[in-house]
């Protein structure tokens, strides 16, 4: 797929299957799964190494401590696996 300059993001989300609630400030697809928002390297290669039966990974919001918004403190924060009904389920916690 080619890299797209989004300007509508939720019209983007969710043409991917990921649920408003679920939206972060970043969208991105990798080998037809989606992934949103802060969503840790690891957990995009564990994904993409088990092939699970869903739409993608999110990580809702901006966690303090994520992926590319260290220095601000740590939170507890979920990667979200969203599953083919859009249900999202704890993929990994992170503290």
């Amino acid at each position: 797929m080619k890299p797209q300059n989004v300007t509508n993001p939720e019209a983007y989300r969710a043409r991917f299957g990921i649920p408003h609630a679920l939206g972060s400030c970043h969208t991105a697809v990798i080998e037809g799964y989606a992934i949103e928002g802060h969503v840790p390297a690891r957990e995009i290669k564990r994904l993409l190494a088990e092939r699970p039966k869903a739409r993608g990974l999110a990580v809702p919001g901006m966690p303090a401590g994520s992926p590319g918004m260290e220095g601000g403190g740590r939170v507890r924060y979920d990667v979200l696996l969203v599953g083919s009904d859009g249900k999202a389920i704890v993929y990994q916690s992170y503290r």
